[in-house]
């Protein structure tokens, strides 16, 4: 098998291409440098001169805030690029997996959303990845996976900035009306390598197992990183931003069960392992 994974400089595709290599799959990675996904010439010429089994669409505009400042730079990237692989992925007869969001539901209530929930979202980077899954949708052979709090080695997250904070400043605010579940890319990387190698398409979420607020699993990465720092709970009115974020990111798993796919381990597990692996690469 060979793999395309676009969006290689970011914490999932980097990740994702070292599982496939792990495993002993081929898997190019590339980023902007070499594929520009909103240049549908550069797509095409990339994607058909490889010889790829499936592409891994990894690659998206994730600066929320920023998405609604620059709306038509985020719809060029998270739409009209994945239109631009979908196009090509028909042409050729291959899958296509795409990463999505919790932010394409409307982020209220407490019930964790299904699969095919009713998609609402509240803010532009949500349409956007919304509209990304109407063009993979368009095809038959897709994936569409949901993630939402995504950490991993290669890049910004939550948890770096946790740290960095944490020792700046021995305390931080967080707040505490936010509940969903961490993403450990290592983690998803492996179901990811599992799932392409199967025809089992469709619309799934994953996270790691289990629910906690920021606030919550600020307080954990602190305890598990033996750090002593005062971790104060607010609303999230203490950090206006010029997106809304959801409240509500829980997230059902009905067709990973379904098809037979192993879930991913709890969050506080990956945190202490991630937590390991950041200590030997320091």
């Amino acid at each position: 098998m060979r793999l395309l994974v676009t969006g290689y400089n970011g914490q999932l595709g980097y990740d994702v291409v070292n599982e496939a290599h792990l495993r002993g799959i081929e898997a190019d990675g590339v980023d902007i440098q070499e594929m520009d996904i909103t240049d549908q010439n550069q797509v095409n010429h990339v994607i058909k001169s490889g010889n790829y089994d499936a592409v891994i669409h990894c690659a998206a505009w994730t600066a929320v805030d920023k998405a609604e400042e620059m709306p038509k730079a985020c719809y060029k990237v998270n739409v009209e690029g994945t239109q631009n692989i979908v196009n090509v992925c028909k042409e050729l007869n291959i899958p296509i997996m795409y990463f999505s969001t919790d932010y394409v539901f409307s982020g209220e209530g407490s019930e964790p959303w299904n699969e095919y929930d009713q998609r609402t979202p509240l803010n532009v980077y949500g349409q956007t990845k919304y509209e990304g899954e109407l063009a993979v949708e368009s095809y038959d052979k897709h994936f569409i996976i949901r993630i939402a709090w995504v950490f991993g080695k290669n890049g910004h997250n939550f948890i770096k900035t946790m740290l960095r904070l944490g020792k700046e400043k021995g305390a931080v605010s967080v707040v505490n009306d936010q509940i969903g579940s961490p993403t450990y890319t290592y983690d998803l990387a492996k179901l990811v390598i599992d799932m392409i190698q199967t025809d089992k398409y469709g619309t799934y979420h994953a996270t790691n197992e289990g629910l906690c607020s920021w606030y919550e699993f600020a307080c954990e990465i602190f305890k598990q990183a033996n750090m002593k720092v005062d971790v104060t709970p607010v609303d999230s009115d203490a950090f206006p931003a010029k997106a809304k974020r959801p409240k509500n990111s829980r997230m059902n798993k009905n067709e990973l069960d379904k098809n037979g796919f192993s879930r991913l381990p709890s969050w506080q597990d990956a945190l202490g392992r991630y937590l390991k692996e950041m200590e030997t690469l320091s």
